[in-house]
């Protein structure tokens, strides 16, 4: 039983139940089976005396039976006796020699010599003090050859239900199991091909089975998106780092080849803390996108007024106010996480200042417009070419790297994309070359 399939292991214990309430079913039937012939024998002799009451009348004294008068139905003998019990009409079955008084309206069993027979009385009066007997008679049935029809039904039946129920369970079983067939295919397959891409995709259902395949479409989902998010982290901190540690590496191997003076020396240290602070923003920004992404780091949704949210990140960074220009004048209440905005927002505004021209000025602001909250940060800088408006977005994309400082990494733009999304939100562009760029942030409204 240990090697056997769960399959295998229902299919037989359905055939053996079903086995067992034949058996059962058998039992049962031949316990009543006695019953219910002698209740069959017993009311048939009872209809055929009724019958015949109404065929037979006494005129003067003298018996008259009519037409419909039946003597002999379905082995059963019907008797005419006078008063004194002398047989007037009827023959006595050959075997019946018992002397059985009379009794009128009931059924009983009696003995005559080996046999056993059922015998019926009806008094049919015919005035006070005068009238006739009806009796019928029939042998008892032989309930021992019901018996035996029985046996032989059900010898020649169980092993056709036997066969009929385990192929019948068989199939029923083996398509109930189907799904977990299925999704142990799918799960081998995954396995096998190290592609976590592959899903189960049954029907939504309530049963088991498709609760399950959507339990584990839900596991693969996220182990996919956890082994992307490391791939990707991989991918991009090897890529990015290359550049940092390969200054670093130079810088170190010209230090100890030449002798240099103290501010040479001086020069290399400061170049290679700026390419560790560079090294150590990337892979903070890196991580935290990464723990986004996994939701190891939730977002705290609360009421926030985005006007106040603003206020405090341009005071808390000490934006110029002479070049950064806040316009939010209104509260504006959504729901969000205070840190992430204050980060979108300083990303937005750090990017503006950096591509921004000389002397130039940003200008924050924050309103509702078509039932959204918008919070913008324009500036009046380089401008962004429509072909490059789309990759932005993307890590490590500089538009113009070398208007740039060094610490840039890439990541400010798609971080804020991130944040928006994570907000239910989106991120818009309108950009004109020379000319300067709109960045804005749409958020639902929090409901008050």
């Amino acid at each position: 039983m240990k090697n056997m399939s769960v399959k295998l292991k229902i299919t037989l214990w359905i055939t053996v139940l079903m086995a067992a309430l034949f058996v059962l079913l058998l039992l049962f039937m031949l316990g009543i089976s006695r019953q219910v012939v002698y209740q069959t024998a017993m009311q048939n002799l009872s209809d055929t005396v009724q019958n015949n009451v109404s065929e037979v009348t006494l005129t003067d004294g003298k018996l008259q039976l009519g037409e419909g008068f039946v003597y002999y139905h379905s082995g059963i003998s019907v008797l005419v006796y006078s008063q004194n019990e002398t047989l007037l009409a009827g023959q006595v079955p050959v075997t019946f020699v018992a002397q059985e008084p009379f009794e009128s309206g009931r059924t009983r069993a009696v003995l005559s010599g080996n046999e056993s027979y059922l015998v019926m009385d009806l008094w049919v009066p015919a005035g006070w003090d005068s009238g006739v007997w009806l009796r019928g008679v029939v042998e008892a049935p032989d309930y021992r050859s019901t018996v035996r029809n029985l046996l032989y039904v059900a010898l020649f039946a169980l092993p056709i239900f036997i066969l009929l129920t385990a192929i019948g369970g068989w199939m029923i079983v083996k398509r109930t199991f189907h799904p977990l067939d299925t999704i142990t295919k799918t799960a081998s397959t995954i396995n096998e091909a190290r592609d976590l891409s592959g899903r189960i995709g049954l029907p939504p259902g309530k049963d088991e089975f498709s609760r399950l395949a959507a339990a584990f479409d839900g596991m693969f989902e996220r182990l996919e998106a956890s082994f992307e998010a490391e791939r990707q982290f991989t991918a991009d901190a090897s890529h990015e780092l290359r550049t940092p540690v390969s200054i670093i590496k130079g810088a170190c191997e010209y230090a100890e080849k030449y002798d240099e003076t103290e501010e040479e020396r001086k020069e290399t240290l400061d170049m290679i803390h700026r390419q560790a602070d560079k090294m150590s923003s990337m892979i903070a920004q890196l991580l935290r996108m990464t723990r986004l992404e996994q939701g190891t780091e939730v977002a705290r949704m609360e009421k926030t007024d985005l006007a106040q949210l603003a206020r405090s990140v341009c005071a808390e960074q000490g934006y110029d106010a002479e070049h950064v220009h806040l316009e939010a004048d209104k509260p504006v209440i959504v729901r969000a996480d205070a840190a992430l905005l204050s980060r979108l927002l300083q990303n937005l505004v750090g990017n503006a200042i950096k591509y921004g021209k000389p002397g130039g000025h940003v200008w924050i602001s924050v309103r509702c417009a078509a039932g959204e909250a918008l919070l913008s940060v324009r500036d009046d800088g380089i401008g962004i070419a429509p072909e490059q408006q789309e990759k932005i977005w993307q890590r490590f994309y500089q538009v113009d790297a070398s208007r740039g400082d060094e610490s840039g990494a890439g990541l400010g733009l798609s971080m804020v994309q991130q944040i928006a999304q994570i907000h239910g939100g989106r991120m818009t562009l309108e950009s004109i070359l020379g000319v300067g760029s709109d960045f804005t942030l749409h958020l639902p409204l929090a409901e008050m």
